[in-house]
C-alpha cells in the first residue's frame, strides 16, 4: 500500500499579535509538494507576518507548523536548511557584482570555493544574468535585481521557497519573466508559497489561493473555485433573428434580454455542467445561436467581495 508524501507546508491555528493589534487570528494551511500556494490580501492582512513565522524569522503566539517535514519550533535549523526566502525588498549588495553576491551566498552555505563558483555560474545562466554577472549590481535594472535576489535564494537548493510580493515595482515584462521562473522552479519539484497583491499574478501562478483578510482566511480554493463563489457569471447569447431570441428565451427561462441587440444574458455559475445543460436546451429547441460567450467573475470581484478595509489604512506587518 502506497502512502502520499507529506505536504511541504502545514500550519494549524497560527496566531500573532503586536501589542493589542491581532495580525493573525488562527490560520490553517496545507500546501502539497511541488505546487504554488498564493496568499492574497491587502496591506495589513497578515501575509508578510505569515511568511516571517513560517521562515523562523519571528515566533507565533500560538498554533503549530511543519515545513518540509520539520517542526517549526522543535527543529528550526532543519527548517532553515530546507527553505529559501525572497522578501519584498531586494537583499542584494549594490557594491558587489552579481557573481560576487552569489559566491558570498555560497560561502554562507559552506559550499566550498570551487563548488560555490560553479553554483554561481549555473544560476547566472539560469536567470539570464551571465553577461551582467561581472557588473556591479548598482547598474542592474529592477527586474535584474529581483532575478538575482531569487537566484541567491536558490544557492542552497531549497525544497520550499517563500516569495513575499516578489514582483512589486516591476514592469509588466519583468513581472512575466519572474512568473516563468516560478513555473520552472515548480516543474523541478520546488514548493512555493507566494504572497501578492496582484490578482493577475495569483490567477496565473497559483494552484490554490487563500484570501487573507484581517488575519483570517476568508476563502480557500483554486482560482476557478473562488470565482464561482461570486455572483455575476453569465452566458451571453447573440442571435441573427428575433424569432430565435424568442425561442431561446422560452427554452432557457430566467434571462435578461436586449431585444435591440438580439442578445440574451443567462445566469451561469461557471461550471462545465451548467454550460452543457444550457447548450442541450438550445439544441433540443433547435435554436440557431449566432454567438455564445461565457463571462465569469474574475479575482478582482472575489477580492472586493471577500475583503474590506473601511479605513483604507496601510499597515505593514
Amino acid at each position: 500500500m502506497t502512502t502520499s508524501p507529506p505536504p511541504a507546508i502545514t500550519a494549524t491555528g497560527l496566531r500573532r499579535s503586536f501589542g493589542d493589534h491581532v495580525v493573525l487570528d488562527g490560520i490553517d494551511l496545507n500546501v502539497p509538494k511541488g505546487t504554488v500556494f498564493a496568499l492574497l490580501g491587502a496591506n495589513g492582512a497578515g501575509k508578510t507576518t505569515t511568511v516571517k513565522i513560517l521562515s523562523t524569522l519571528i515566533r507565533a503566539d500560538g498554533g503549530s507548523a511543519r515545513i518540509a517535514g520539520h517542526d517549526l519550533v522543535a527543529e528550526p535549523d532543519a527548517v532553515r536548511a530546507a527553505i529559501g526566502v525572497t522578501g519584498q525588498f531586494s537583499a542584494v549588495d549594490n557594491l558587489l557584482t552579481g557573481q560576487e553576491n552569489l559566491i558570498l551566498m555560497a560561502d554562507l552555505h559552506h559550499l566550498g570555493r570551487a563548488a560555490g563558483r560553479r553554483r554561481a555560474t549555473e544560476l547566472l545562466e539560469q536567470f539570464d544574468l551571465a553577461e551582467a554577472g561581472g557588473k556591479a549590481v548598482s547598474t542592474y535594472s529592477g527586474g535584474m535585481r529581483r532575478r538575482l535576489d531569487l537566484a541567491m535564494t536558490l544557492v542552497g537548493s531549497p525544497q520550499v521557497i517563500f516569495l513575499d510580493e516578489p514582483t512589486t515595482g516591476l514592469d509588466p515584462r519583468s513581472r512575466r519573466g519572474m512568473w516563468q521562473i516560478v513555473r520552472d522552479l515548480v516543474a523541478g519539484g520546488v514548493t512555493i508559497l507566494l504572497t501578492t497583491q496582484y490578482l493577475e499574478e495569483a490567477d496565473e501562478l497559483a494552484d490554490r489561493i487563500a484570501v487573507l483578510d484581517h488575519g483570517k482566511i476568508v476563502a480557500l480554493g483554486t482560482a476557478d473555485e473562488l470565482k464561482r463563489r461570486i455572483s455575476g457569471g453569465h452566458v451571453l447569447l447573440r442571435f441573427a433573428e428575433l424569432c430565435d431570441l424568442e425561442t431561446a428565451a422560452r427554452a432557457v427561462g430566467q434571462v435578461s434580454r436586449d431585444s435591440d441587440a438580439l442578445a440574451l444574458r443567462v445566469p451561469h455559475d461557471g461550471s462545465l455542467r451548467s454550460l452543457k445543460a444550457l447548450i442541450n436546451r438550445l439544441d433540443e429547441n433547435a435554436v440557431a445561436v449566432d454567438s455564445l460567450s461565457v463571462h465569469t467573475p474574475d479575482l478582482d470581484d472575489v477580492f472586493l467581495a471577500l475583503t474590506g478595509n473601511p479605513k483604507n489604512e496601510k499597515v505593514t506587518t
